[in-house]
């Protein structure tokens, strides 16, 4: 039978840290000894650092490329509305977060998964009879980023694969393979406003799918699903009894013309995570106040996923405290005249945007119904000098200062992405830039092949 050893330091005077070894074979351990190897420094960066891949900055990184020195860079490519300074948050929200700070109540630690008071409000302010929230329905998050990372964490193990879009937000890859979690990618239609292929989507599920991931609107495409595809998409999901994530970041960020709907409103029986927060319909991005909302009527999830999200919220302590305290008069206060005004000055750069691209030989935007982007589509025969849309928006930058991202980003090569948020003078400029150069560029279908021939 084993003896236990421990050993103490013996010293007169008491030492500034008790050394305890146990042994569990009666044989004495001493610190700092180690057979049969010499100590030396050998630290490596984790697996989970090594897997952790982030397109965007990947290609947008290795653009060397510097821009025309004599003309004023136009950045189409960052998705932050507050960059250029034409889109302040209403002065309500301004003033709940001074109000918030002067109180003094919000100093300290809150609960991981947010204040109850501040979770009670969002509750209310999402609550709707066909889709039903309380408190205990909501965990607050440090941005949407940390929102969709707890979902992802709670619903997929390593080895297991989620459906993410194709054009779709990069984060959704970058989160997933740094955990071990398998991605594969469902399609999306540009000639039917980016719709889902749903036969396509339903091919790609099997037995280890975790989850689906549905972007409504849509960052990079500025979609926005009908009700009909909606339920489309959820009668697959409840075919394979497979879990929904739902990124609404946008939600209620559509044109007049359109209407949105929370993908929970329409169904009772499949189980939905979706994710939200201040950062775009509020135009506070740098704040970091996200949410989740868990839609689960039939008590799929259980108390099993709901305890997952409370034990990975603890992990770090939730988002900022002052921008939680903010929260009531954020959702209560701020006017209706202040979503419309900025709904109505994105659909006027979108409708600008979108007819002054479709009106240049070798480019096809595709129009959109709400967001802050725009897709334009290359016709890269009529562009022969340029092998991709990489290289087609570095000779942009170079030639005209002008920046938009490359699809490829979005895995959807051959069309670039546009941010619609920049002054209207800006687009202006931007477009008739972009015009010049693919006049500068474009050549007829009969041209490139005299080329090639050559």
């Amino acid at each position: 039978m084993d003896s236990y050893v421990i050993q103490m330091n013996d010293s007169n005077s008491p030492p500034a840290v008790l050394d305890v070894h146990v042994s569990m074979s009666g044989r004495s351990s001493v610190p700092g000894k180690m057979k049969g190897r010499k100590a030396r420094w050998s630290v490596k960066p984790s697996d989970m650092s090594n897997k952790t891949f982030n397109p965007i900055r990947a290609i947008v990184d290795s653009m060397k490329v510097k821009p025309n020195p004599v003309k004023t860079m136009i950045s189409l490519s960052i998705g932050d509305p507050t960059v250029f300074g034409n889109l302040p948050t209403d002065p309500e929200v301004t003033q709940a977060m001074k109000d918030a700070l002067d109180s003094g109540k919000y100093n300290g630690y809150a609960p991981s998964i947010g204040y109850l008071s501040s979770r009670e409000e969002v509750a209310s302010y999402y609550h709707c009879p066909e889709a039903p929230l309380e408190a205990k329905d909501v965990i607050l998050t440090s941005g949407c980023s940390q929102a969709i990372e707890l979902c992802l964490a709670v619903l997929a193990n390593p080895g297991q694969n989620i459906l993410i879009p194709r054009p779709g937000f990069s984060l959704y890859r970058t989160l997933a393979e740094s955990m071990g979690i398998e991605v594969k990618l469902y399609n999306l239609l540009p000639e039917k406003s980016w719709e889902i292929d749903l036969k396509q989507l339903e091919s790609l599920i099997d037995e280890k799918t975790a989850c689906l991931i549905i972007n409504n609107p849509s960052n990079p495409c500025g979609s926005v699903f009908k009700k009909s595809h909606l339920q489309k998409i959820l009668a697959v999901a409840a075919r394979h009894c497979v879990p929904i994530l739902a990124d609404e970041i946008y939600g209620d960020m559509v044109f007049s013309d359109c209407k949105y709907e929370p993908l929970a409103t329409l169904s009772t029986n499949v189980p939905i995570l979706s994710c939200g927060g201040l950062a775009k319909r509020w135009l506070v991005p740098g704040w970091r106040l996200g949410w989740i909302l868990i839609h689960d009527r039939k008590d799929i999830f259980g108390n099993e996923i709901r305890d997952g999200l409370v034990k990975l919220s603890q992990r770090i302590l939730g988002p900022c405290t002052i921008v939680q305290g903010a929260l009531k008069s954020i959702l209560r206060r701020t006017p209706q005249e202040f979503y419309h005004d900025a709904l109505g000055f994105l659909k006027s750069n979108a409708d600008l945007c979108y007819g002054a691209l479709a009106a240049i030989p070798g480019l096809k935007p595709v129009r959109p119904s709400g967001a802050m982007y725009l897709m334009v589509g290359i016709e890269m025969e009529h562009f022969p000098e340029f092998e991709n849309d990489v290289e087609f928006t570095e000779r942009l930058v170079a030639e005209q200062s002008v920046h938009c991202l490359p699809a490829t980003c979005f895995e959807y090569p051959n069309f670039f992405r546009v941010v619609i948020t920049v002054p209207e003078v800006m687009m202006l400029e931007a477009c008739s830039r972009i015009q010049e150069f693919c006049e500068q560029h474009y050549h007829s279908a009969e041209g490139s092949q005299e080329e090639c021939d050559k």
